[in-house]
């Protein structure tokens, strides 16, 4: 199992994440980050296998994975 960490103030919400994410279980927020973005959520990082896609893809640097 894995663990992703979002920084939400560091993520403008490109949903790039999203998109790679195989299992889908990062969404974005309803809420806004101090610059005005919906940030990233994960729902379950129960579900979560590290792949570290997101963490990967993120222009951001936002997204930390960790096994």
């Amino acid at each position: 199992m894995g663990k992703i960490i979002i920084d939400r103030e560091r993520c403008k919400g490109c949903q790039l994440c999203l998109e790679t994410c195989p299992k889908k279980i990062i969404r974005l927020s309803e809420g806004f980050n101090e610059k005005g973005y919906h940030f990233a959520l994960c729902d379950d990082s129960g579900e979560c296998t590290a792949c570290t896609l997101c963490g990967r893809i993120c222009p951001d640097l936002a997204i930390e994975v960790y096994k």
